[in-house]
């Protein structure tokens, strides 16, 4: 093999390469199925969504703040989390909040194969049941990642791609870092994606929601940006 063979091979491995992160990984990318990522613009509706746990004593300390608030959102829970705190899980559903589907080990997907994926997704579907007698229609992969036989095994299932358009990068900012990149993310449809299981993001979240009533958006549960006309 010549030398120009051998650096159009890798050329086209690069290429390859960067093309599969992108459909794998970037939040938007349609190429592992039709997510959503963000409701109608025209609306005054963003969804608050919370992502890992329920976990103790953080998911019942941002129940309390959005209780207080009135505010309602979607909690996308790991079965194992809910196995080890089925009591929050009761409480995200019975005041008002959507449960949705995150696995049940939290894994990267692109280390599986399809049968590993459903029983991931499967195991969990039946514990949140069983806690709290719904069946999610929701699912969001882990890290946001998506891989070969995702979108067949949701759609066999009914379940929605969810992935987000703004974050507060509450896995490695402080409180004030959290705040202000998800304020600066937030648009009408948005769906912001933070986690139930850090104390910055409890300590962040009552200035996140002031900055939303600021900006004359509302946060609602997934299910009602996802139809707003």
């Amino acid at each position: 093999m010549g030398v120009g063979s051998t650096i159009a091979l890798v050329l086209l491995a690069v290429l390859g390469g960067a093309f599969l992160w992108y459909a794998a990984t970037v939040p938007s990318s349609r190429v592992f199925g039709s997510p959503l990522v963000q409701g109608p613009a025209h609306s005054n509706y963003i969804a608050l969504t919370f992502d890992d746990g329920p976990s103790v004593p953080y998911t019942g300390q941002i129940l309390d703040l959005l209780g207080e608030r009135s505010v309602k959102a979607t909690f996308f829970v790991c079965g194992q989390n809910v196995e080890l705190h089925p009591e929050l899980a009761r409480r995200i559903v019975a005041e008002g909040h959507s449960i949705g589907n995150h696995t049940y080990s939290h894994p990267f997907l692109y280390l599986l194969g399809p049968r590993a994926m459903s029983e991931e997704i499967d195991r969990t579907q039946s514990i949140i049941e069983k806690a709290t007698a719904v069946r999610p229609k929701l699912f969001r992969p882990p890290y946001g990642i998506r891989w070969f036989g995702l979108s067949r095994i949701l759609r066999e299932r009914g379940l929605a791609l969810v992935q987000w358009s703004a974050t507060g990068y509450d896995w490695k900012n402080r409180r004030e870092e959290i705040i202000a990149a998800a304020l600066a993310g937030l648009q009408p449809g948005a769906i912001l994606l933070l986690h139930d299981i850090h104390a910055e993001t409890v300590a962040a979240l009552p200035k996140i929601l002031e900055g939303v009533k600021a900006a004359g958006l509302e946060p609602v549960e997934l299910s009602k940006l996802a139809v707003r006309e």
